[in-house]
C-alpha cells in the first residue's frame, strides 16, 4: 500500500510540475494508464462483492441451453441482443415484432443484474451485439437489494460491455409498475431516474421509458396488459412494449 501511495504521489508531482511539453504528455499518458488500472481493480472488487452469497448455479441449465442452441443454430454477429429478466425471457414474438432485424433473445427468467454480468461471457459477448436492449432490476429490488446498489450493478454492466464492445449501444428498457409488486413502485421509479440521468451523461446509452405506458389517466396499472400473475405482460402488453422499443432500432 505504501508503494501504491508513493507511486500516486510521484505521478501527481510529475503532472503538476512538468519540465517540458513532451514530459507532460508522457506523464499524462502514464497517469491515465494508472487511473485505468485502478478503475479496473475497483470494478473487479465491486463485482466480486455483489456476487458474494449469490446463487448463480440455479441459472446454469438455462445458460447451457442457450449455448447448445448457439452450437446448432449460431445467431448472427452484430445482432440486436435482448437480455435481462423474465420480461425479456417471455417476449417470444421478437422476430415477428421486428421483422428483418437480427434479433436474439437471451433473457433469463427471475434473474438479477449481477446474473447478467456473471454470464455475460456466455450470453452477451459471443454475439458481439450492435445494440443491447436491457431490462433488469425489478427482481433485484424485490429480493431486497437497495436501489443505489441496483443502479451500481447496472453501471458495472455498462462498464463491462463497453470495455470489450466500446461502440455497442445499450438501450435500458425502464421499470414499470405492476399490481403484483405495487409496493416497490417508488423504488422502481427511483431506479429509473438514476438510470435516466446516467444515460444523459454517458455515450452509447439510451433510455426507453415504459412506466407511463402501463397506467391509465388516473395513474392506475392497466390490468388488461398483464397475464394472471399481474406481473408479466400478455400479448397486448408486449405489443405496446414493441412500439416503445421500435424507435431505438438501428436505422
Amino acid at each position: 500500500m505504501a508503494i501504491v501511495g508513493k507511486f500516486i504521489a510521484v505521478e501527481w508531482k510529475i503532472v503538476l510540475f512538468p519540465s517540458s511539453p513532451l514530459s507532460y504528455q508522457s506523464c499524462m499518458k502514464r497517469t491515465s494508464f494508472f487511473a485505468l488500472v485502478v478503475f479496473t481493480v475497483i470494478t473487479s472488487f465491486r463485482v466480486a462483492a455483489a456476487e458474494i452469497n449469490h446463487n448463480f448455479a440455479k441459472w446454469e441449465q438455462e445458460i447451457a441451453a442457450f449455448e447448445a442452441s448457439d452450437r446448432t443454430n449460431p445467431p448472427p454477429k452484430h445482432c440486436l441482443l435482448f437480455t435481462g429478466s423474465s420480461t425479456i425471457r417471455r417476449w417470444t414474438t421478437l422476430a415477428q415484432d421486428f421483422p428483418n432485424q437480427p434479433v436474439v433473445n437471451r433473457g433469463v427468467g427471475g434473474s438479477e443484474t449481477v446474473d447478467i454480468i456473471h454470464f455475460a461471457d456466455r450470453i452477451v459477448f459471443p454475439y458481439e451485439p450492435k445494440v443491447i436492449f436491457f431490462r433488469c432490476g425489478g427482481n433485484d429490488i424485490f429480493n431486497g437489494r437497495p436501489v443505489e446498489k441496483v443502479f451500481a450493478d447496472y453501471k458495472e454492466f455498462v462498464a463491462l460491455v463497453h470495455s470489450k464492445l466500446p461502440e455497442t449501444e445499450i438501450v435500458y428498457i425502464s421499470q414499470n409498475p405492476t399490481n403484483a409488486r405495487l409496493k416497490q413502485k417508488d423504488q422502481e421509479q427511483a431506479l429509473n431516474k438514476l438510470v435516466r440521468e446516467f444515460t444523459k451523461q454517458t455515450p452509447h446509452l439510451q433510455y426507453c421509458e415504459m412506466a407511463d405506458m402501463v397506467v391509465d389517466k388516473d395513474g392506475n396499472v392497466r390490468p388488461e396488459l398483464f397475464v394472471s400473475d399481474r406481473l408479466h405482460f400478455n400479448a397486448d402488453g408486449n405489443k405496446l412494449m414493441a412500439e416503445r422499443v421500435r424507435p431505438f432500432l438501428p436505422k
